[in-house]
């Protein structure tokens, strides 16, 4: 059985994936949407889009702003969620 975060040409877990993922759990947790998101973070909506879809690399500095809106630590948005 094939891990929703699985990288289909490496077979592994892809962490740029599992963080899309969580940006995405943290903003629908928040109730808020991607345009909200990037006012808060100093991003723009785009940039938020393609964040959560997995198609960027994202700086540290990113990850720490995110984290920071999240109100959770950023090693948290780095960690797979079994049960999303």
């Amino acid at each position: 059985m094939t891990h929703p975060h699985m990288n289909k040409r490496r077979k592994s877990v892809c962490l740029q994936d599992i963080f899309a993922s969580n940006v995405l759990f943290h903003r629908k947790r928040l109730g808020i949407s991607q345009e909200e998101l990037a006012e808060l973070c100093g991003y723009h909506r785009t940039y938020i889009g393609s964040v959560e879809r997995g198609e960027r690399n994202v700086t540290i500095a990113t990850i720490e702003a995110l984290a920071s809106v999240f109100g959770v630590s950023p090693h948290e948005l780095l960690v797979p969620k079994y049960n999303d």
